[in-house]
């Protein structure tokens, strides 16, 4: 056996390979079923036991159903947050911000889904990473600041989450900013009922505000709240998301990179509380796994808990590389031919940040 089949196998024999938080699958071309599966609520203790399988399924309204329940039953145990979460999903600006978001991003620039479907399934992904981090005994900073407790951060992770692209409605340029904007009257009526004191309100929904603005590392964010939020946005790579910008005639390396990736899972890891597992039906899919993903978890506080795996499946096209894993800021990739590489991921904000403070002659330790 050679040390890649070593390796997996090892991976496998481990306690870490328990049944996935979240995974979202796409085979042969169709998305499928989602299917939640958790005990009763009274059986379980919070966080602990319950476990969730989510294979997102097409048409678009039985994908958002399904989504919708599996946020639903994340939340069973948080009432603030999941009353949060139910005026969100039925608010008339959000539905209509998101529907704006993807007309622009799908429609004038053929970018990939932006919109509810999308708002959706990272806001499942959001649930999935925060019950691992929890259940591992990490504080998110809401909890570690003293500003709230588990119920405020899942309130916290959600509402960021799902309304973190909003801002596309005006213009993808600056979304964030846009978003933060757009996001106010939103947050303000779904939380003024829920926060009765507007001093602990004002607190939560900065983690909010902070999470919409640094989602695209345009600052990169400061908060575990905020890196839970980019995470998620994150995973959302699978060709279930670039099949509609490629059918729409947007035929660039994001679309067809998107194409190449089949499935992504959110588990318990081995080594660290989170573990990303790509699935790719060729090697192209490595572009969203890197431009994507991957500095989504380096630049933000998640990269101490985050393992990220990438994978191609043996019936694919012919493979260039069958294995990458993240290793701090590099990729080690395992080669078709049995060689092992180690490269530096490629970061083009990180380089663009670091090109102006050279140029301004700023160093990075002055402050």
């Amino acid at each position: 056996m050679n040390k890649v089949g070593e390796e997996m196998q090892e991976a496998e024999q481990s306690g870490a390979t328990e049944e996935p938080k979240f995974t979202l699958n796409v085979s042969d071309g169709d998305v499928r079923e989602v299917e939640g599966r958790r005990p009763e609520a009274e059986a379980q203790p919070p966080l602990l036991e319950a476990r969730r399988t989510a294979e997102f399924t097409t048409p678009r309204a039985k994908l958002l159903e399904e989504a919708h329940h599996a946020i639903h039953a994340d939340l069973a145990s948080y009432p603030r947050a999941l009353a949060a979460y139910e005026a969100l999903r039925s608010d008339p600006e959000a539905l209509a911000s998101w529907d704006m978001a993807n007309y622009v991003t799908m429609r004038k620039l053929g970018y990939n889904d932006h919109g509810r479907v999308h708002a959706f399934i990272t806001g499942a992904a959001s649930m999935a990473l925060t019950e691992l981090l929890l259940e591992a005994g990490v504080k998110p900073d809401i909890m570690e600041s003293g500003v709230g407790d588990a119920d405020d951060v899942f309130l916290a992770v959600i509402l960021g989450t799902m309304l973190h692209d909003i801002g596309n409605q005006i213009h993808r340029a600056q979304h964030e900013q846009f978003g933060v904007m757009l996001a106010l009257p939103i947050l303000d009526r779904i939380m003024g009922p829920l926060y009765p004191d507007p001093f602990k309100r004002t607190k939560v929904r900065s983690f909010i505000l902070g999470a919409i603005d640094c989602h695209d590392l345009n600052p990169p964010p400061l908060t575990l709240e905020g890196g839970i939020t980019a995470v998620a946005d994150g995973t959302d790579i699978t060709k279930g998301r670039g099949r509609k910008a490629f059918a729409l005639g947007s035929v660039d390396i994001h679309s067809i990179s998107a194409l190449a990736v089949d499935q992504v899972v959110i588990e318990k890891g081995r080594d660290k509380p989170v573990l990303i597992s790509v699935t790719m039906n060729n090697s192209g899919g490595i572009f969203q796994v890197e431009e994507v993903l991957a500095p989504k978890v380096i630049r933000t506080p998640m990269s101490r808990y985050v393992e990220l795996r990438a994978t191609t499946r043996e019936q694919g096209d012919e493979q260039i590389l069958r294995r990458v894993r993240l290793e701090g800021d590099h990729f080690v990739m395992d080669l078709d031919d049995g060689e092992r590489v180690r490269v530096e991921v490629d970061d083009p904000q990180k380089q663009a940040a670091e090109a102006v403070l050279d140029n301004l002659g700023v160093g990075v330790e002055r402050r």
